[in-house]
């Protein structure tokens, strides 16, 4: 299985002849969408789904199919009858584009007491690689979860350094990639990027966009 992360929280997975793409928001590139199979989306937020994104990849695409909370399934209308459009809640389980995927998640987690909180869902791809989406409550992940690589948030509006360093210990797995950046600065990335590979207890990297890891050699 091939990973490739593109800017922000989005990324790309491949395995044999089967594309997945999950996150691709405002931030993201198109290329990442080319030739995709499968799209999951972990929660509303532009940063994590642009709509305009998928309908120029579904042009190309006819058969896309796309997964996501029923919350989000309306906000895809306007993809129209040729792209399947999927709910999914926590605890699903299902097969797309070759890949194994089991659904965790809950809520979005707190921005603040006055911004109302929304369904957020993470996907765990052939119980290896596990995208939280919008959360570090490890809570969220789907039940006897042993996470090997962990796709994990590293800055926003509604997290501090220390519980990306909870949820990452927490989920204990191999290694960890750094997600959710596009609001770092490049010295802000470092400062991160140096605590956490002190403290994760785990490999963690940090890699550029369009970076491909493959993940069969760990």
């Amino acid at each position: 299985m091939q990973l490739t992360k593109y800017t922000h929280s989005c990324i790309r997975l491949e395995h044999d002849s089967g594309v997945l793409v999950i996150d691709p928001g405002g931030f993201s590139e198109q290329a990442a969408l080319l030739g995709a199979d499968v799209v999951l989306i972990t929660h509303e937020h532009a940063d994590h789904l642009d709509v305009d994104k998928l309908t120029a990849a579904a042009a190309d695409r006819p058969s896309l199919t796309v997964y996501a909370h029923p919350d989000v399934v309306s906000k895809l209308a306007v993809l129209g009858e040729a792209v399947q459009v999927h709910p999914v809640n926590a605890g699903d389980e299902f097969t797309a584009a070759g890949f194994g995927i089991r659904v965790g998640g809950g809520q979005h987690a707190l921005i603040h007491a006055d911004i109302p909180r929304i369904a957020n869902i993470g996907f765990l791809i052939e119980d290896v690689l596990y995208h939280p989406g919008d959360s570090v409550d490890p809570a969220d992940l789907p039940a006897g979860s042993q996470v090997e690589t962990l796709l994990l948030p590293i800055n926003a509006p509604w997290q501090r350094l220390a519980e990306a360093v909870d949820f990452v210990r927490a989920v204990a797995p191999r290694q960890a990639y750094g997600i959710h950046d596009h609001l770092l600065s490049a010295a802000g990335a470092k400062v991160y990027d140096t605590n956490l590979s002190k403290l994760a207890n785990c490999d963690y990297h940090h890699v550029e966009p369009a970076t491909t890891i493959d993940l069969a050699g760990g």
